[in-house]
This record gives C-alpha cells, sequence and structure tokens, in this order.
C-alpha cells in the first residue's frame, strides 16, 4: 500500500471521528492504568462495570493497595484472570508509591517494569494519557492491518514498527484508537462487515463481503 493511500485512509477516519478515545471509563491516569491492566483478555464493557464499583471505593495506588488482593479480588471476580491481575496491581501500586509518589511515569521502560504491563499497555497508557505518538497493537488492529494491508506484519512487533513507520506524523497520536474501533465493529474477525466501511474502496482485502 503506498502513501497517498494511506492518508486517504486516515483522512477518512478523522473525518468520521475527529476525537477517537479509548472505551475503557476512567478520571486519571492511574485509573487508565488499572483499566487496561485489567482488560488483557477481557472487553472493555466488562472493565467497565468492575471498575465502576471499584473506583468508588478505591481510585489511588494508596487506597488499592490497602484493599490488599483479597479485597480488590471482591471488585475485579468478573473479570478474566482475576486472581493473577490483582497480584500484579498490587504490586504495582507498592512500586508506584514506593518509587514513582504516586505518579504513573511516562517512560516506556518505567511503565514496562511494573507487573501485569507489558509493551502493549504501556504504550496504550503513553498514548492514551501522555499524548506520546505510540502504537499498541491488539488483536484487533492485527487484523485490520493485516487485513488492508496498511502494514502486514507476521506477529505484532512487526506490525507495530510498520505501522509507526507508514502512518503519516499528523495522524499518529489518534492512530491506534481509529483502528482499534475500525477492527471492533466493522473489520471484525469472523465476517468483516466490509460493505458499510467508510474505506473499502481502499482496502486491499481480497475476500471482501458485502454486509
Amino acid at each position: 500500500m503506498n502513501k497517498t493511500k494511506r492518508t486517504e485512509i486516515f483522512s477518512r477516519l478523522r473525518k468520521d471521528n475527529p476525537s477517537p478515545t479509548t472505551e475503557l471509563n476512567f478520571n486519571s491516569t492511574f485509573e487508565l492504568l488499572i483499566a487496561v491492566i485489567l482488560s488483557a483478555q477481557a472487553t472493555d464493557k466488562g472493565v467497565n462495570i468492575a471498575t465502576a464499583k471499584l473506583y468508588a471505593i478505591a481510585n489511588t495506588p494508596e487506597a488499592i493497595y490497602k484493599l490488599g488482593e483479597t479485597g480488590l479480588k471482591k471488585y475485579i471476580k468478573t473479570i478474566g484472570l482475576f486472581n493473577t491481575k490483582a497480584k500484579n496491581i498490587i504490586n504495582t501500586c507498592k512500586i508506584l508509591i514506593d518509587e514513582h509518589h504516586s505518579i504513573i511515569p511516562d517512560d516506556q521502560k518505567k511503565l514496562e517494569a511494573l507487573p501485569g504491563v507489558g509493551r502493549k499497555t504501556a504504550n496504550v497508557v503513553r498514548n492514551t494519557a501522555f499524548g506520546h505518538p505510540t502504537m499498541a497493537v491488539d488483536t484487533h488492529i492485527f487484523r485490520v492491518s493485516n487485513r488492508t494491508k496498511i502494514a502486514p506484519g507476521k506477529n505484532v512487533l512487526e506490525v507495530e514498527k510498520k505501522l509507526v513507520k507508514f502512518i503519516p506524523d499528523e495522524f499518529m497520536v489518534d492512530a491506534h484508537h481509529w483502528l482499534i474501533l475500525l477492527g471492533r465493529y466493522t473489520c471484525i474477525a469472523r465476517k468483516p462487515r466490509c460493505g458499510s466501511c467508510l474505506i473499502e474502496d481502499l482496502c486491499e482485502y481480497r475476500n471482501k463481503t458485502d454486509c
């Protein structure tokens, strides 16, 4: 796919949704971090239901750390892998308190040093909270990038690097949100809704559908 086509794709996505953002509910960078940790192998809807109750009681590193693993599990038990996530979140809160004065760092390595925070989570936080032009590649973005040929790759890291390289700078801050929404609601896994896609004529996917 050439630069002109990529530019047109993101121009259309921007026109359709000028101010995209995550579908996770949060009111602080810390709340976003915890929500993203919880969202691994879980739906945003499910995470939002759990965090609405959790954040009403505890929404700072100190408050959640005070809950302890057992107390935290009561709020997140409906989310997949909640035992592991509870342990990671409590340990993350401890590190934030002891090493970062309860402030979320915007440095990639410092974020990835937190338990339960991998490259994708760190990229989401740096992009959504701090406005860095990072690209967090999940299953939706991986699928869209390969189907459309915007940035085909064999693994998420390869796709991430190509997206950062190929997407014009003016679109980079919002590109993650546009692509994830496209994959979540239009370019879905089993049967993409090509007929209702606003970039269908620019997409290079060979097996397009009419729906």
